[in-house]
């Protein structure tokens, strides 16, 4: 979980494994949908995308999840979405390049089918970012 680049052999190393029964382990967690992929965690500020914000999704009717997600994953800016108790149907985490960028991929959220409205407060600072296990 911590290098997505480590070798088998480096693997294998820390799981008390010969590189070719790394792999094949590895192997089994793809297969099995243990493992859903690999990726490279680009960092927002590389792409000059400074403004962040975290925005409540209010649908009418009552979409399902699925519905939801599929209304949002179009939209680049939007880099999380939640489903959660409480008044609104969904949280959603947007990354924008400013203010007028951040306007314009919320109004893109807002003329999706299932969503009513929007609130939205504005990231000042980050106090902490850990990575996710």
């Amino acid at each position: 979980m911590r290098d997505a680049r480590a070798t088998y052999a480096q693997i294998g190393a820390a799981a008390r494994l010969s590189p070719s029964a790394a792999k094949r382990r590895l192997d089994r967690l793809v297969a099995t949908g243990a493992i859903r992929g690999f990726t490279a965690l680009v960092d927002p500020q590389a792409l000059a995308w400074h403004t962040e914000a975290y925005v409540e999704v209010f649908c009418t009717g009552n979409p399902t999840p699925d519905e939801l997600r599929q209304a949002l994953e179009d939209i680049p800016e939007v880099v999380e979405a939640c489903t959660v108790s409480g008044a609104a149907d969904a949280v959603v985490h947007m990354l924008a390049r400013d203010i007028s960028h951040l306007e314009q991929a919320i109004q893109r959220v807002r003329s999706t089918a299932p969503v009513k409205r929007t609130e939205s407060v504005i990231v000042l600072s980050r106090l902490l970012n850990r990575p996710r296990l």
